[in-house]
């Protein structure tokens, strides 16, 4: 059976680069982007450079630009080990709703509450992906990250969905891929002036996003 944890992946563009291979390559890696997480929550997207990430990781800014071509590269980077852990969030959150039956079980309004709550859940503890991935869309290459994302999580989501008989076969790809970024939108609007999140418009989104997608059940 297709699970979300299938979505996780490198984001598709030219945003490129150096994977490293020694334990303190991959050290020095984490520290860049644990300071540029704390510069992004305190100054936000458009305020970062590169200089003052690697003046914050305590990092040459010569080391930073061996794993970084540039500052959308540190962010795509950022945002990627935030999206996995949203990932993981969504899949083990699926997981103990087919194992615990709460939500009347697997049906197209828990699969659709469950996902959207999980994202809720990493939004609250990852502060500095509100900042990059909700509010940071001006930049393009972030734009391009979530588009490519939510490709691949409506994939994974039409999957398991129709493997599991929560919808007919007719669902088509393009219907789920506009449902996701209905939702992506909802979450921007709901956190585009609060840093919790506006709750009441996260579960009118949930509503509106399970009717549209309830048409398809058998």
């Amino acid at each position: 059976m297709a699970t979300v944890e299938q979505v996780s992946g490198p984001a598709s563009g030219p945003v490129t680069r150096r994977a490293p291979v020694q334990e303190r390559s991959r050290r020095r890696v984490e520290a860049i982007l644990d300071a540029a997480e704390r510069l992004v929550v305190e100054r936000g997207v458009e305020a970062l450079t590169t200089r003052e990430i690697a003046l914050a990781a305590a990092v040459p800014v010569a080391s930073l630009y061996q794993y970084f071509a540039d500052k959308e590269a540190v962010l795509i980077a950022l945002a990627e080990r935030d999206m996995a852990e949203m990932d993981e969030q969504v899949a083990a959150d699926l997981d103990a709703l087919a194992a615990t039956g709460e939500l009347g079980g697997l049906t197209v309004a828990s699969l659709v509450e469950t996902a959207m709550r999980a994202f809720v859940t990493v939004y609250a503890r990852r502060r500095a992906f509100v900042e990059i991935y909700l509010r940071g869309r001006a930049n393009t290459a972030v734009q391009a990250f979530g588009r490519d994302h939510n490709l691949r999580l409506a994939r994974a989501m039409r999957e398991l969905a129709v493997e599991s008989g929560l919808v007919r076969p007719d669902l088509t790809e393009q219907v789920v891929v506009l449902a996701v970024e209905v939702g992506d939108r909802v979450f921007q609007l709901a956190y585009e002036h609060d840093a919790h999140g506006d709750q009441a418009l996260v579960a009118e989104g949930i509503a509106m996003i399970t009717s549209y997608l309830e048409r398809f059940t058998p």
